[in-house]
């Protein structure tokens, strides 16, 4: 498959999350997903797409058999958007799950995984992410890598291939994402903002 762009791997993240977190808003509305893209929380890097970006993200993840277009039914006002990477790469729900978090996040450690995919699929164990793992990292064309440990790091960590976003680079944290990372959880703040964001999403599919 053709490479993602860093928009295109964002969007895909994204519906691949809100698939899982917030089913009955599921698919989303273009306003839905412009904010889905920028939220604060649970995003690295944190971006500003606006409606043309991300529309023409989507535009491209169609002609590359990843996404798909929901036109409005009798009765309803608006078209949604919803994923089918799934199907595309013949992934199930937890190499598909770690892999949207790779792609949301950037590279990380398993104990990071296992705690960021709570939400999209809980894994039983660190042996069952693990095995989600070694199915995308030994396809014929592999969709993770595991990174070599860089001096001070205690675990290895593992990136997506789908994408070169440049998410390998060092990025600043203040001192409680910092923590938070180390620790493989959210901050508190970081819960709070993810919660507001899904109410949002819940209060637009009410007023469809």
């Amino acid at each position: 498959m053709e490479p993602f762009t860093a928009v295109e791997a964002r969007v895909v993240g994204c519906l691949v999350e809100k698939q899982r977190t917030v089913p009955d808003t599921y698919p989303l509305t273009l306003n839905a997903l412009v904010a889905a893209c920028n939220q604060t929380s649970n995003r690295d890097p944190v971006v500003a797409y606006d409606d043309g970006t991300v529309l023409a993200a989507i535009d491209s993840l169609k002609a590359k058999g990843c996404a798909r277009v929901v036109h409005p039914a009798t009765g309803q006002r608006v078209t949604k958007y919803r994923h089918v990477v799934d199907e595309a790469l013949g992934l199930e729900d937890g190499p598909l799950s770690v892999l949207a978090v790779l792609l949301l996040r950037g590279p990380q450690t398993e104990a990071e995984l296992r705690a960021r995919t709570e939400r999209l699929h809980l894994f039983a164990d660190a042996e069952e992410l693990e095995s989600a793992l070694t199915v995308l990292a030994s396809r014929d064309e592999p969709l993770v890598l595991r990174l070599d440990r860089r001096p001070g790091e205690r675990e290895a960590r593992w990136t997506d291939l789908l994408h070169g976003s440049g998410h390998d680079q060092p990025v600043s944290d203040g001192p409680t994402v910092t923590r938070a990372r180390e620790t493989g959880g959210p901050t508190l703040e970081e819960r709070v903002a993810a919660l507001e964001a899904e109410v949002a999403l819940l209060r637009e599919a009410l007023l469809e």
